[in-house]
């Protein structure tokens, strides 16, 4: 089909423009019969151009534009000039096309919901439709904002010496973590492939090699019950390097986002990002990825109670448990009903509920204030500084879940209070560093690897791997960005000695090692440098510069959250035929073998 190729963007035209002719090459957005003259809004991915005719001079034009359904494919050729009535919402909204020539290069059916940014759609309708979806404007900038991401981290590691090399999507099933999706083999009946969760094995591996500098923007895979924020298939920034510290990795890592937040967003990032420990992390935040953008910060307590007579807190500390508070500012006010509903945030962590003391002009107030000696409360007050007309919210567990349970509530009185918009800061980064090595997992019974079996150890603590592992730290990093962890990665473990007694305190015996890791004990024996990275969730990462809702707002043919493409209606059946070629007998769960 020939037609006439467009001279200038829809969303290009300007006032400079006005007498030159020009032809545009797009979509019908909208008509508007007045009678005496028509207006069809033209439309392409840089904006929409509104382009007129008048019936009485052009009778047959005006027969095809009425006759267009909205989201056909058309070309116009005009003269550009200047509005009468000019419109200041619309970049081109100085000028408008006077039409001479027009073609239709495609019909469209009736959308199921206007190409607009305004338009409410549920999640099912715009996956169903999303080639549709993508036309609207928000979802262009959208995926044009990642495509501009993705350059500058090419020209980035470019820059820094990095070398991108691709790792095998077609991988060895060592299950560590989140299940694996596997690949039948045609050629090796009754074995199988997987889709890597992380190139991890394999860029140690060129570390070994000696390319000392590795970098790869790579899709990996999770078959995991699925969340608002979790996609089988995501796509990560990984990278590798050799001869480095922490120190090294966190400051290029600094480097790479104040450089996309400066030239993306315009906006600067303050270098080095701030940092804690996950342990610091815990007890002041309850959670190891904190958002900095507003307060609360818990208070442990413990120490305060340790000789009362309230029954739950004595209890607490015989048993070498945790008490921790935080002060809610004004919370006196909070009725009976509305402390009620605090409470049942910390329930889902195992906590019975929260104890809660108002301070006010009148004194103390709560339910167990006759058990609480004047000393602690002065103690008490002076600790999470309360005020008149403040409120105590106070809880006793187990270290990790009195926190945890703490970090929840914190989180729910910061959207209760819209804490985030009234201090107006949109990004905060934070490393949380030295997490445990291990953590023992009561319903495996054995330790498991907090990152991933991979991660050294500090090497002050390495003489506990053999009498308290779970007190052991990582070297391991996050990087959170308002809450949300967007980076993590450790310096690896690079000897094959250290590697297998890891291996040993995951319970893991040397029959399993050999079946599962033994290339890479063997690799590591031929000379392995000290070596670390990270790996960056570049969706997340998108999803935060953009200030989209959801991953899937930043990804083009996303899955739901049940792991279904509806565009394409993935996962299907497939043939008998091909099942037989496999070797494969599909059971379905609870049928009969």
């Amino acid at each position: 089909m020939s037609f006439p190729k467009r001279t200038i963007y829809c969303g290009e035209l300007r006032s400079s423009h006005a007498g030159q002719e020009v032809v545009l090459n797009g979509w019908v957005a909208r008509v508007r019969d007045l009678g005496g003259v028509i207006f069809m809004d033209v439309r392409d991915h840089s904006g929409v151009s509104q382009t007129l005719i008048r019936p009485a001079e052009q009778p047959e034009l005006a027969c095809t534009i009425r006759g267009l359904t909205p989201e056909s494919v058309i070309w116009v050729r005009g003269t550009v000039q200047l509005r009468e009535n000019p419109n200041p919402a619309l970049p081109t909204g100085q000028v408008e096309v006077v039409i001479a020539e027009l073609g239709l290069l495609n019909p469209a059916l009736l959308p199921p919901f206007p190409i607009s940014d305004e338009i409410a759609l549920t999640e099912e309708v715009r996956l169903r439709y999303r080639y549709l979806d993508l036309r609207r404007p928000r979802m262009q900038r959208y995926l044009r904002l990642r495509h501009q991401v993705y350059q500058l981290i090419h020209r980035y590691f470019d820059r820094h010496g990095f070398v991108e090399i691709e790792t095998p999507m077609l991988t060895r099933s060592t299950p560590e973590g989140a299940r694996d999706f596997l690949v039948p083999s045609r050629l090796h009946p009754g074995r199988f492939y997987a889709l890597p969760q992380s190139p991890q094995l394999f860029k140690q591996l060129l570390m070994i090699a000696g390319f000392d500098r590795y970098v790869q923007i790579v899709k990996c895979f999770r078959d995991e019950d699925l969340r608002a924020d979790r996609q089988p298939e995501f796509t990560q920034i990984d990278l590798e390097m050799s001869f480095v510290s922490r120190e090294d990795i966190l400051s290029l890592t600094e480097g790479l986002f104040a450089e996309l937040w400066s030239e993306v967003l315009t906006v600067e990032l303050p270098t080095p990002f701030p940092r804690l420990t996950y342990r610091e992390a815990m007890t002041r935040y309850g959670s190891d990825k904190p958002d900095l953008r507003y307060g609360l910060e818990l208070q442990t307590l413990t120490d305060i109670f340790a000789e009362t007579e309230l029954g739950i807190f004595r209890k607490a500390v015989a048993e070498g448990h945790t008490i921790a508070g935080l002060r809610l500012e004004g919370g006196a006010a909070y009725s009976r009903k509305e402390l009620e509903d605090l409470a049942e945030t910390v329930r889902p962590h195992g906590l019975p509920g929260l104890i809660w003391l108002k301070y006010d002009s009148s004194g103390w107030q709560s339910p167990v204030i006759k058990h609480i000696s004047e000393s602690e409360r002065d103690a008490l007050r002076q600790r999470l500084q309360l005020q008149e007309g403040d409120l105590a919210l106070l809880a006793a567990a187990p270290w990790e879940p009195c926190y945890s349970a703490l970090g929840a509530l914190r989180r729910k009185l910061a959207d209760q209070l819209d804490l985030i918009s009234k201090n107006n800061v949109s990004y905060r980064m934070l490393w949380v560093v030295d997490f445990p090595l291990v953590e023992y997992s009561e319903a495996e019974r054995r330790y498991v690897a907090r990152h991933h079996p991979f991660t050294a150890p500090i090497e002050e603590d390495l003489p506990l791997l053999d009498t308290a592992p779970e007190r052991v730290r990582a070297q391991a990093y996050d990087l959170v960005l308002n809450g949300e962890e967007i980076c993590g990665g450790s310096i690896r473990i690079h000897t094959a000695e250290l590697q297998q007694k890891v291996f040993s305190i995951l319970g893991l015996t040397t029959e399993q090692v050999q079946q599962k890791f033994g290339f890479l004990l063997e690799a590591l024996r031929y000379g392995a440098p000290p070596h670390g990275g990270i790996a960056m969730g570049l969706d997340r990462i998108i999803m935060l510069m953009a200030g989209a809702e959801s991953l899937r707002d930043v990804i083009a043919f996303p899955k739901t959250t049940s792991g279904l493409s509806l565009v394409d209606g993935a996962p299907a059946s497939v043939d008998p035929e091909q099942l037989e070629e496999l070797g494969i007998c599909v059971r379905m769960p609870g049928q009969l073998s």
